[in-house]
């Protein structure tokens, strides 16, 4: 049997690189540790923490094919985060112009959550604590 740690980090591909950039920092407020540009493949590396977890790789290269669909294709589903209070995390997003899904109850654990999107369509779901 392998011994998983944790999950080290998440690789999003990105075709808006400044756009995604400030979407993941100043709305989510995941914090930069490094960035880097790779002349040889026209592509910056940005790496992101959340409360100083390494949890997200930001790739942006030229000319990237689009999602296939939202979001039932094969491959990574949605990103989950989880929040303390729903209601105030939703507030925050519309302030900053982020339009979230209507509240929506988990059937199994009776908790609340809701989705919105980042600048690339891919699903980004807040589930209350």
């Amino acid at each position: 049997m392998i011994n998983i740690n944790k999950v080290h980090h998440i690789a999003i591909i990105v075709s808006d690189y400044s756009k995604s950039k400030e979407f993941y920092t100043a709305v989510l407020g995941l914090t930069v540790i490094q960035e880097v540009y790779r002349e040889e493949r026209q592509s910056y590396k940005l790496d992101l923490a959340l409360n100083g977890d390494y949890i997200i790789e930001l790739f942006s290269f030229p000319n990237p094919p689009k999602r296939v669909s939202r979001p039932e294709a094969a491959g990574l589903r949605h990103l989950a985060f989880e929040v303390t209070d729903l209601d105030e995390t939703i507030a925050f997003l519309t302030s900053k112009n982020v339009e979230s899904e209507p509240i929506r109850i988990d059937e199994m654990t009776h908790k609340k959550f809701t989705f919105i999107t980042d600048p690339e369509g891919l699903p980004i779901e807040f589930y209350e604590r």
